[in-house]
């Protein structure tokens, strides 16, 4: 008996497990834009943070998302704190569908999948397949350990040993205890809910079971948080206070109402089960419609667990990376949108070192010749570190998505370095002024002006389209690369002129052609910057 009920919980963990992933997979990357999209207001975060739970079935993986957002400063705690909110209610759909007893067609279910999966050749339809195959095997683990409890009951050792927990503390540990084991509340409430269908446990230590389950969940967002920064840590606090003073608040209903309280429950219940399952969302929507009125002061609480700021780091100096790697929360549905963020400011050191190298060259200032090379050391540092970066997130378990744009994004950091080292090269050209004495005429350096001015609207332009993955300027960059080439082709020109004139040196002529060609090359690695978001959606349209 013991045997079964460990395969059925084994399968329905499986089962679980691959319904989550495998939703997440599919739909992974659009319900983390809606979660972006739809939580500036706290009323709307709470039903966006319900929908998602209740789609991926796991207020763990929701409240891990949002301690990422959080931790990258996609999310400020005041918009995390309506989404953990509405994770809370969202975990019981979990309980709710399990009370539904689908066990009897588990099989059926399974097989549907497992034949989609099989004859199908499209890609996405065998990743829906997955969900249903998920979907079955959950079941079908429910239906076994259900079977093993039906057993049980005819154990006098058992039946004692489960009617001696009448201590709600004791019960609320043990549901606390295993839900941080198994880090799913959904699977523990699940077996509460079986118990209780069997009378193996009581309809008032289930209630405590489950207020137990609900602190226990907590456990994978503080995990999560260990290696984030403050806000981050904060973000996972949210979560279990809410569930700690959620707890206290039902404990003292409980106190005053437990016959009340039940035969309520009880009168919208068609049995055990389904009393767990409507206890658990009831409970649920009362924490949350008691406590939304002073998120506000569970935020301040937080703040007051977790004082201080984070130690300032001068990221344009220092070789570290801000908002991916070893020190910083990892969670495949963000990943990207993380690798982004990180690309977005190695862009930005690009151009403005292009900037700092293109005024040296005027300047011939020592200390902006040195910086630029020092900035350069710190491109390259980003260049490596985010490449490494990519290849380790490519063999997770990303969303469909994500793992699409992963390509473009390999190029993106190549083109990046690009004009780094062109900035470099600029800087080489100052020091070559400098120790040679080479002068460039009025003309000659408004002419340079003129094209760089040209060049960093481009590479503004691209770095915004990347960052937000917006098209809406692919227009105006193609007409700015055709300028950029055609100022090329007349400054080259202009210059040829002025040599057969004997205006300008040869030595002069040769820095200045280098560098008129170095910026539209950049013009070019930036084209292809803007460029990656289309070369992205191709990517998905020929995987589909």
């Amino acid at each position: 008996m013991l045997l079964t009920m460990s395969g059925g919980l084994g399968l329905f963990l499986f089962g679980m497990s691959l319904m989550s992933e495998s939703i997440e997979k599919v739909a992974g990357a659009k319900l983390r834009h809606i979660l972006e999209l739809f939580t500036t207001n706290r009323f709307m975060g709470v039903i966006v943070g319900f929908v998602f739970t209740g789609i991926i079935q796991s207020s763990s993986a929701c409240t891990a998302m949002v301690v990422s957002f959080v931790n990258a400063g996609l999310m400020n705690l005041y918009q995390a704190v309506g989404v953990v909110f509405g994770a809370n209610i969202g975990t019981t759909i979990t309980s709710q569908l399990v009370s539904f007893n689908l066990s009897e067609i588990a099989p059926i279910i399974l097989l549907v999948g497992v034949l989609i999966a099989m004859f199908c050749s499209r890609q996405n339809v065998k990743r829906a397949a997955q969900i249903i195959i998920g979907f079955g095997i959950l079941f079908l683990g429910l239906k076994t350990m259900s079977g093993a409890m039906a057993g049980m009951r005819d154990m006098p050792e058992v039946v004692n040993l489960l009617g001696s927990l009448k201590n709600p503390f004791l019960a609320t540990l043990v549901g606390m205890l295993l839900t941080a084991v198994i880090q799913s509340s959904s699977v523990t409430v699940s077996i509460v809910l079986l118990m209780a269908n069997q009378d193996l446990l009581t309809l008032p230590i289930s209630i405590y079971i489950i207020l137990g389950c609900n602190i226990g969940a907590c456990a994978t967002a503080l995990l999560a948080s260990l290696s984030g920064k403050k806000d981050a840590k904060r973000a996972a606090l949210i979560h279990f206070w809410f569930n700690v003073i959620g707890t206290v608040l039902i404990y003292i209903v409980l106190i005053f109402a437990m016959d009340p309280f039940i035969a309520m429950i009880q009168s919208i219940s068609a049995d055990n089960g389904r009393f767990v399952a409507n206890a658990h969302t009831i409970i649920k929507i009362f924490q949350v419609i008691v406590l939304f009125p002073f998120a506000n002061w569970i935020v301040k609480l937080c703040e007051l667990c977790v004082p201080g700021e984070d130690r300032k780091i001068n990221y344009r100096e220092s070789y570290q990376l801000k908002y991916i790697g070893e020190k910083v929360v990892f969670n495949p549905a963000t990943a990207v949108v993380e690798v982004i963020k990180e690309l977005e400011r190695m862009a930005d050191l690009a151009s403005e070192n292009l900037n700092r190298a293109m005024n040296a060259l005027i300047t011939l200032d020592e200390e902006d010749i040195e910086e630029v090379y020092e900035v350069e050391k710190n491109i390259n540092f980003l260049n490596h570190s985010i490449t490494d970066y990519l290849v380790k997130i490519n063999q997770s378990t990303l969303p469909i998505e994500d793992l699409k744009s992963l390509g473009a994004l390999f190029h993106v950091v190549n083109d990046i370095e690009r004009i780094g080292d062109h900035a470099e090269n600029v800087a080489d050209a100052a020091k070559q002024r400098r120790d040679t004495g080479v002068g460039f005429s009025k003309e000659a350096q408004r002419e340079l002006g003129e094209m760089l001015d040209m060049v960093n609207t481009i590479v503004r332009y691209a770095i915004d389209m990347f960052a937000r993955s917006d098209d809406s300027k692919m227009q105006a960059v193609k007409d700015l690369e055709d300028r950029v080439d055609e100022k090329e082709r007349e400054l080259q020109r202009k210059h040829v002129e002025r040599l057969t004139r004997g205006e300008c040196t040869p030595e002069a002529g040769m820095i200045f052609s280098d560098l008129i060609s170095g910026l539209e090359r950049v013009s070019d690695h930036a084209t292809n910057i803007a460029f990656s978001i289309i070369a992205a959606e191709k990517e998905e349209e020929l995987a589909e």
